[in-house]
């Protein structure tokens, strides 16, 4: 165990998430004490000890993180970064005109990032620049709508989903919820020009032909697709997906799909709780060919229990053979209120797992688009999506970079309001998660939909 005393709680966070980086499982106990003998304080089992009296964040930082990397002679790509979204960093640079050269050395001496992973979210922001230019982020929004549903839960997973047979007796109220909140924006947003829609979850596909139809025709019905440029539906789960439902998808314009195996190992899937076969990804994936989807993204995580590089590159290899237009790697993230907790995290065999992945995504004609990281992420890595050209899911940009409204309807949904301001342009506004509290007080968050302004 290890013991963190910090005399401030604003403090807590970064030192908390840096030592955790460097001791991925060990459980870390943490308390703030104003009159602690120093600002902050690591305690370790065997006696030593991490003591700084520095308030300046980022020196603190680099204190703490030259002490843990000297200890356990390990060094971390992504430095004392913290962050989700490391390519707003860059993104601010591009757009100020740094050069690449000068980013590197500026973020490998501000934040110690290797050279790698500084010349990797370079050229990402350059990328989500570039594909960003055409839109009108002031007078443009995007739509997220969210399906908290599936066939089953997934022992890795966090979100706040539920099984459809635990809900089934409340998705169709939830459905019918779901609209009522959709159709409370139409006046919010007459004036702008709806950009992206994504449905997610979840798995949208958990609901039936019929009840995709009713949200798909209320979407239609409710906003203009006269500026849309992407429509994605994250179908997610193999088991699913039905050709009926990929028929209600393809008539309502719907432009984009994920089919997410997140592993194309059978003992893996079995583990997680993934009821579905193999063969089931790729019949689903060649029926949404047959009814003409053009676009398909597909997820793999890494590092799920059992699996090393061998089972990585088998799994890459299937995945090269579907031919998908974008693939997003995902390096296992382990929360506490997900079922898979005690994962233990061989991070040079993740590391290794990921690079295979880069270097089959180049094969695959892929080029990274986007990229993020999360808190307890395997071996301190990152999420990123790869895509052909012209292919990239243009939301997960703008998700990302948090430069254009993005209003979200749904259980747990999070609206991200973009301000008209330099400073402090950014207000969230976040839904109830519970399934059935959202059903029931579905006239208050309407209500309170109709009171969004960005102006």
């Amino acid at each position: 165990m290890i013991e963190i005393i910090v005399q401030k709680e604003k403090m807590l966070y970064n030192v908390y998430h840096l030592v955790k980086a460097f001791y991925p499982s060990e459980e870390l106990q943490t308390r703030v004490e104003e009159k602690a003998s120093t600002f902050v304080g690591v305690f370790f089992e065997e006696g030593a000890s991490f003591l700084s009296d520095t308030e300046v964040k980022k020196d603190l930082d680099q204190e703490l993180y030259q002490f843990l990397s000297d200890k356990t002679k390990r060094v971390l790509d992504w430095g004392v970064l913290q962050g989700v979204r490391p390519s707003k960093l860059a993104m601010k640079k591009v757009e100020e005109g740094m050069e690449k050269s000068d980013f590197i050395t500026h973020i490998g001496e501000e934040r110690l990032v290797s050279k790698q992973k500084a010349e990797l979210i370079y050229e990402i922001a350059k990328r989500e620049r570039q594909i960003m230019k055409p839109l009108d982020l002031q007078r443009g929004w995007s739509l997220y709508v969210g399906i908290p549903f599936c066939p089953s839960v997934c022992t890795y997973c966090s979100f706040s989903s539920g099984s459809v047979k635990e809900y089934e007796a409340y998705i169709e109220d939830y459905v019918d919820a779901l609209c009522m909140e959709i159709r409370s924006l139409k006046e919010v947003v007459k004036e702008r020009k709806l950009n992206t829609i994504y449905i997610g979850g979840g798995t949208p596909t958990s609901l039936t032909a019929e009840q995709l139809e009713k949200l798909c025709r209320c979407i239609e019905d409710t906003f203009s697709f006269e500026d849309l440029l992407e429509y994605t539906v994250e179908a997610g789960r193999p088991d699913s997906i039905t050709k009926a439902k990929l028929e209600v998808l393809k008539r309502f314009k719907v432009s984009r799909i994920s089919i997410n195996p997140q592993s194309m190992q059978q003992k893996t899937l079995d583990i997680i709780g993934r009821n579905h076969s193999i063969e089931s990804v790729n019949e689903t994936f060649y029926l949404a060919r047959e009814v003409g989807f053009d676009n398909i993204n597909m997820d793999l995580i890494m590092g799920l229990p059992g699996e090393g590089v061998e089972e990585a590159r088998d799994t890459l290899e299937k995945i090269k053979t579907l031919g998908p237009e974008s693939l997003t790697i995902h390096s296992l993230a382990i929360k506490r209120v997900a079922q898979l907790t005690k994962q233990e995290i061989d991070g040079k065999t993740v590391e290794k797992m990921l690079e295979l992945g880069r270097e089959y995504a180049s094969v695959m004609g892929l080029r990274p688009y986007y990229l993020y990281r999360q808190k307890n992420i395997a071996g301190n890595f990152e999420n990123t999506g790869y895509a052909k050209v012209d292919k990239e899911g243009l939301y997960n940009i703008l998700i990302m970079e948090e430069k254009q409204t993005i209003l979200a309807c749904g259980a747990g949904a999070t609206s991200k309001i973009v301000l008209e301001k330099e400073k402090d342009n950014l207000i969230r506004i976040g839904n109830v998660k519970n399934i059935r509290e959202y059903i029931t007080r579905i006239e208050q968050i309407v209500k309170g939909k109709g009171d969004i302004q960005w102006h």
